[in-house]
């Protein structure tokens, strides 16, 4: 089995690959100006490959940030999903999570789905997803539930409302909570044309 490489969270590449993209493109013009005016004839082209990691790395987050819900499409989303009925919620996200290769079961109590793909199992907690206020009560029921389930993570689904204690608790126990960005991602709900036409006009 091969090793497993991973870059130190503070260092250059890491902090690269969380910013724009175009940063990582404007460093590795850089490094081609600088080796441009420094080395030449054979000494360019070693000197102008150091740039060759800024730019796979601005094209990675370029890719990735392509993929990234603009506001408008996030605040439509969380505009429908909020006036859905619980029956027509779920029955989304239990589709979605299918669509992503899981196998879902749905489950009673703290938890409502029990996801389950290459041997990893994840419990959702998405029927408060409207509430105007998420505490900490009923992330440590669903962390209960993820104790007792054996699993080795679970998602929380919030629109808003989660308070700082919930947040706390969450990164302390496995919790992922999961915004109206992530469910836009995830639901991948039809544009309506008066959104279209926005994103046109806008």
């Amino acid at each position: 089995m091969l090793p497993k490489f991973k870059i130190a969270e503070n260092s250059l590449f890491s902090v690269l690959m969380r910013s724009s993209w175009w940063i990582s493109f404007a460093l590795a013009l850089a490094v081609l100006l600088l080796a441009r005016l420094f080395f030449y004839g054979t000494y360019f082209v070693p000197a102008a490959s150091c740039s060759l990691p800024f730019f796979i790395i601005g094209a990675i987050g370029l890719w990735k940030q392509a993929k990234v819900p603009g506001a408008a499409r996030v605040a439509a989303t969380v505009e429908a999903v909020r006036a859905m009925s619980w029956r027509d919620f779920s029955a989304r996200v239990e589709e979605a999570f299918q669509r992503e290769g899981y196998t879902v079961a749905r489950l009673a109590g703290p938890a409502d789905f029990k996801l389950t793909r290459m041997g990893k199992t994840t419990l959702v907690c998405c029927k408060r997803w409207k509430a105007a206020s998420h505490g900490i009560e009923p992330l440590r029921e669903l962390d209960g539930r993820r104790e007792a389930e054996d699993a080795h993570d679970a998602l929380y689904v919030a629109l808003d409302g989660v308070t700082d204690n919930a947040r706390g608790f969450a990164g302390k126990h496995r919790i992922r909570l999961v915004d109206g960005l992530e469910l836009t991602r995830l639901l991948r709900l039809p544009r309506r044309n008066g959104d279209a036409n926005r994103t046109r006009s806008g």
